[in-house]
This record gives C-alpha cells, sequence and structure tokens, in this order.
C-alpha cells in the first residue's frame, strides 16, 4: 500500500505542474492583445497611437524662457573664449621653451665642439657631396657611352645583313 501511496502522490505533483503550465499558458494568452484586422489597419493604428503619446509628451516638456537661454548662450561663449586663451597661452609658452631648448643645444655644441670643429664637419660635408655627385656624372657618361657603342654595333651589323642579303 504503501507504494500506491507514492505513485498517486507522485501522480498527482505531475497532474498538478500540468496544470499550473496550462493556467500559465491560457493567462499569456488572455494578456495578449487581439490582433484586429489586418497588417495595414495595425500600422495605422501603432502610429496614431505613437504620435497621440508624442504630443502628450510634447506638453510636459518644460521650456526655458529667452532670458534664460540668452544666460545659458553667454556662459557657453565665455566658457569658449576662457578655454581658448588657456590654449593660446600653454601653445606660446611650449613654442617659446623649445625655441629656447633649441638654442640652448646649438650653443653647447659650439662650446663644446668648437666653432673650427663645426666648420670641418661642414667641410667634410660638402666634400662628400661633391664626389658624390662626382660619382654620379661618371655613371651616367658610362652608360651614354654604352648606349652609343650599342647602338653603333647594331648599325654595324644592319650593314652587314643588308650587304650579306
Amino acid at each position: 500500500m504503501a507504494e500506491n501511496t507514492d505513485k498517486d502522490a507522485l501522480k498527482a505533483a505531475k497532474d498538478a505542474e500540468k496544470a499550473a503550465k496550462k493556467a500559465k499558458q491560457e493567462r499569456i494568452r488572455q494578456s495578449k492583445p487581439k490582433k484586429d484586422g489586418n497588417a495595414f489597419s495595425r500600422a495605422g493604428k501603432a502610429v496614431k497611437k505613437f504620435f497621440k503619446d508624442f504630443t502628450g509628451t510634447c506638453k510636459k516638456i518644460v521650456w526655458p524662457t529667452g532670458k534664460q537661454v540668452v544666460k545659458n548662450s553667454l556662459v557657453v561663449l565665455a566658457t569658449i573664449i576662457v578655454i581658448g586663451a588657456v590654449v593660446a597661452l600653454i601653445d606660446f609658452g611650449l613654442t617659446k621653451i623649445f625655441d629656447l631648448g633649441e638654442q640652448g643645444v646649438v650653443a653647447l655644441a659650439e662650446y663644446v665642439g668648437g666653432e673650427e670643429e663645426t666648420t670641418e664637419a661642414e667641410t667634410s660635408l660638402d666634400e662628400a657631396i661633391s664626389e658624390g655627385a662626382q660619382a654620379l656624372e661618371g655613371l651616367e657618361t658610362e652608360a651614354a657611352e654604352d648606349e652609343t657603342a650599342e647602338a653603333a654595333e647594331e648599325t654595324t651589323e644592319a650593314a652587314e645583313e643588308e650587304t650579306a642579303g
């Protein structure tokens, strides 16, 4: 008999669970709005409802007065001017600092290296540039001579073919 009561209790619990699920589904189905009409009529109703809610919300908005708008605009302009001035001062200051730093580096180089070494470095750089330019001119001359020799060979070969042919 104990087995039957356990089975009956288990069956009753399952039945109660099924009944609860059905009741929940029925509540959900009843809470959903019924779809009356076709898609176009429902869309029209939705648009109408949207604009009705929109106008109601717009009526709740508290718009600022003219004096408040002017006052707030002046506060914004003053803030922009102050921030612009601060940025300009920072820019000016950093520019001066970097200019002084550059002058300091040049002065330090002249102090450490001396004037003669600076001119020697400039002279060696000028010599290197002129040597590179001369080498480039030599290469260009050789290339032109090679092209002239190739053209002469082609002319000679063409003349030999004509006489042979």
